[in-house]
């Protein structure tokens, strides 16, 4: 069996990570860029080793649901439940999450939020890690699928959160549009200032009405090279030392 190794994330937090099942600034931006109410109901799709909702617990009291596809992290999950005694407020799901029907509440969801596979299936050099595969390449399940589920789990004006590579971005909005998700709020992410955004974080709402907002840039790190003043914000008492780059 795969060795887990505990993460501290600050607030109380500890996650179990392993080489299959780690996270990346991604991960961090997207949970803070969803920042659920207190008491929203919350489920996010191909969680890992359930990192978006362990950061959400450290703020968070409504109910999280972790649906994984991959065994491996969901038991990274579980053991992040007991070790930290969150039984009440997150459960783990393992499931394909085109499968979800009597698993999961239809409907019931304030807030939607999945970190994808950035790559279109056929895209790109195809990992020989299954696990990388799956998290990297769109094998297990495609926009369309993602956009399908979230529209079942939200009720009407929940709102569906995810990130994504931007030359990804137009063909994550029909994908929305088509499921009757209005993508209503775009944020871009680069490294510095000067540099082409990497990573764009969107909002869409179920039944929402046409128009969206875009947030001001994001950047990674500052002049000096060092956390920029936004990122340390997000980060907060999570250990930095301990951080890797976007994963």
């Amino acid at each position: 069996m795969e060795e887990f190794r505990k993460e501290y994330l600050g607030g109380g937090i500890t996650a179990f990570v392993s080489d299959a099942h780690s996270f990346g600034t991604d991960a961090v931006l997207l949970a803070d860029f969803a920042a659920p109410s207190k008491k929203a109901v919350c489920c996010d799709l191909g969680s890992g080793c359930g990192i978006i909702p362990l950061l959400w617990c450290k703020k968070q009291t409504g109910h999280i649901t972790a649906v994984e596809i991959q065994s491996l992290g969901t038991r990274q999950t579980e053991c992040a439940i007991e070790f930290n005694s969150l039984e009440e407020r997150l459960t783990a799901v393992n499931s394909d999450l085109c499968d979800l029907k009597g698993k999961v509440s239809f409907g019931a969801f304030d807030v939607v939020t999945m970190n994808p596979p950035y790559k279109a299936n056929g895209a790109g050099i195809i990992s020989s890690s299954r696990a990388d595969k799956i998290a990297r390449h769109e094998t297990m399940c495609s926009l369309e699928d993602i956009c399908k589920t979230a529209a079942k789990l939200l009720n009407f004006g929940g709102r569906l959160c995810m990130c994504i590579r931007p030359e990804r971005i137009c063909e994550l909005f029909c994908e929305m549009k088509n499921h009757g998700i209005e993508p209503k709020r775009l944020k871009l992410v680069s490294k510095c200032p000067g540099k082409a955004p990497w990573l764009a974080l969107i909002e869409g709402r179920r039944g929402g009405k046409s128009g969206m907002t875009v947030d001001p840039e994001l950047f990674v790190y500052g002049a000096d090279g060092g956390y920029s003043e936004q990122m340390k914000e997000i980060y907060s008492d999570y250990l930095l030392e301990n951080r890797g780059e976007e994963g």
